[in-house]
């Protein structure tokens, strides 16, 4: 996270940034899923890059939440909510590939923290039963055409993505002149429809304020999407990574969770956060506007 904004001001991934972000290490529940041992790290057991892996897995094995079944999930973006779902996804066990727009090459450092592939951007995608996509907004169009092609059947792909014109995307026509919002924007040009989820929430938090089920700090974050079974996936890996979901509604009702609205940055539990998206307006408050 960054040192010098607020919490209505971008990062350089997609989520909100604060100068003075709380720790909230995640509490550890009865029943826990147990450690996975590591099977796909490349590195030799006992080898020094295998022991960072296996002590950053334990590091953050206090917020695993759910039983279910490894994922293949691949993330395009390496920033501060790309970089930290890396971290929190690897440790929870799943096969995690991880991409940015430099190159492979200059992913090596946290790919020997996490035990995640550091991959080029048209391969993140590659059998991935999720894909996270958490680039800037003017960033969007310079994606790879059939960035998604060789994603898995039925693969959900999570848009974390935020508009914000005058601090760094410039005016998007799209967005100002036909009244899209983000993420159907983001859709239009990834040509796959895209779960909204993570764009409000501090990059930290993922790190720092899992909570089990049931805990009365457990945070809560708004998740919109059209798919039905693409929403049901994301709002479980969420509820894995030790947050509760709120349903928003479908992609044209996005605008709910968008920077400037209630729920962005909002770190409160699901009543909460509903009543912050029932509060919403959809007229984009001036600092969004281009």
């Amino acid at each position: 996270m960054t040192s010098t904004v607020t919490r209505s001001c971008p990062s350089t991934s997609s989520g909100p940034t604060s100068a003075s972000d709380p720790s909230g290490g995640g509490a550890v529940r009865r029943g826990r899923r147990p450690l996975r041992r590591l099977t796909r790290s490349p590195r030799p057991r006992n080898s020094p890059g295998h022991r960072a892996v296996v002590a950053r897995r334990r590091k953050y094995a206090h917020a695993s939440i759910l039983e279910g079944p490894d994922m293949k999930i691949g993330i395009i973006g390496a920033g501060n909510i790309g970089g930290n779902l890396t971290r929190r996804l690897t440790a929870l066990g799943h096969d995690v590939s991880v991409a940015n727009s430099r190159g492979p090459e200059t992913l090596k450092e946290l790919a020997e923290e996490t035990g995640a592939r550091p991959v080029r951007v048209e391969e993140a995608a590659n059998g991935a039963e999720v894909v996270v996509v958490t680039v800037p907004l003017k960033a969007v169009p310079d994606l790879p055409s059939g960035l998604l092609d060789g994603a898995a059947d039925g693969a959900a792909v999570i848009d974390t993505g935020n508009y914000y014109p005058q601090q760094r995307d410039g005016r998007i026509a799209g967005i100002e002149d036909d009244g899209l919002t983000e993420s159907r924007w983001t859709e239009r040009h990834l040509g796959h429809p895209v779960v909204k989820a993570f764009n409000g929430t501090y990059a930290q938090d993922i790190l720092e304020r899992p909570r089990p089920a049931g805990d009365p700090e457990r945070m809560a974050l708004p998740v919109a999407g059209d798919d039905a079974a693409a929403k049901a996936k994301v709002r479980a890996l969420i509820e894995e990574l030790g947050f509760d979901t709120v349903d928003s509604g479908g992609i044209d009702d996005s605008w709910r969770q968008q920077p400037g609205t209630p729920v962005y940055g909002l770190r409160e539990g699901v009543d909460a956060v509903k009543q912050a998206l029932t509060a919403a307006s959809p007229e984009r408050p001036a600092d969004f506007r281009g």
